[in-house]
């Protein structure tokens, strides 16, 4: 490495980093995969589905607990159901509910997050596939290297169709957003939650009209008017990927989506976000000499709270 060209070393850093990075998308799409017919077309997408079913090893007298009462077949479909809400680091929330009328509602009791295809991780592979495409298109313009370019078509292609899938399953022409698809009813969770926009960060749609739609679904959310950050949803369900809780990874994929769009509001409302994470963050740091996990979209003050792993919040 350190005698090699500059452009040897960063052919080697690619090589790697592509197989790497296919390995994971293989994973996703042999493990990972759901089919789903819109108007016709049938479409592929990805969701959480971990078929393990026993408790979670970091909170097992939690998940031991929650099954009292349920058959040995219950047991093990709920605890199935918690691990995949686990795999997607949303662990847990209201998100990932259906009661028994197949509604988005319940308790963590009502975990089924096996039958929701979620928007954020279709458009993490969906950025993940223009990552891939790219770097085999770099990689196919050395001598002899044809096979990265008939692979970085292979990729381009699944982004094509990607893209297409996403419009069709996800968005919803009439709220200009995108939502999380059931898989029992057969039709869209329409609650408010930060990943209805995770679009407009991995740039997974063709529309042009479609981003500042986004952003006026957002406006019109009223979760901007929290003074410490956009909560992780409207449902004071207890769980802590829930109201009122802010997240930092949650945050910077709304203020970098809302950064792409070119419009001035767009601008204004990414400026004003930002704004209020810093601060908030800022201050928390300077009474307290730590950083925190998560804030409370609405809080003014500190406290310890305990869940299954012990963690600090601003509230």
């Amino acid at each position: 490495m350190e005698t090699g060209s500059q452009e040897e070393v960063e052919s080697m850093m690619f090589r790697g980093a592509v197989d790497l990075l296919e390995q994971e998308y293989l994973f996703w799409m042999r493990n990972r995969s759901v089919s789903i017919e819109i108007q016709g077309a049938l479409h592929t997408l990805n969701q959480y589905s971990v078929q393990a079913g026993e408790p979670r090893p970091e909170s097992y007298s939690d998940d031991w607990e929650l099954a009292e009462g349920l058959t040995e077949a219950g047991k093990q479909a709920m605890w199935a159901e918690l691990q995949s809400g686990a795999e997607s680091g949303w662990d847990f929330s209201s998100r990932w509910f259906i009661d028994g009328e197949g509604q988005n509602r319940g308790t963590l009791r009502d975990t089924r997050t096996r039958l929701i295809v979620p928007v954020d991780l279709n458009t993490l592979l969906c950025r993940n596939e223009r990552t891939i495409a790219s770097f085999h298109r770099t990689l196919g313009s050395e001598e002899g290297r044809g096979g990265n370019l008939e692979m970085a078509e292979q990729f381009e292609l699944a982004l094509e169709n990607r893209v297409k899938a996403v419009r069709a399953v996800f968005w919803d022409e009439s709220l200009g957003a995108w939502f999380d698809y059931s898989l029992q009813t057969n039709s869209s969770h329409q609650a408010f939650y930060p990943s209805n926009l995770a679009p407009l960060w991995a740039q997974c749609f063709s529309e042009p009209s479609a981003g500042e739609r986004a952003l006026r679904y957002l406006q019109d959310s009223g979760m901007l008017g929290y003074r410490n950050g956009v909560p992780t949803s409207q449902v004071e369900s207890g769980e802590q990927w829930d109201y009122p809780n802010a997240w930092p990874p949650l945050q910077l994929m709304i203020i970098e989506g809302l950064m792409k769009l070119s419009s001035e509001k767009a601008e204004q409302v990414t400026f004003d976000l930002a704004q209020k994470w810093i601060r908030t963050n800022w201050a928390a740091y300077q009474r307290d000499k730590a950083m925190f996990e998560k804030v409370s979209g609405s809080g003014q003050r500190w406290r310890f709270i305990s869940s299954s792993a012990a963690d600090l919040c601003f509230i």
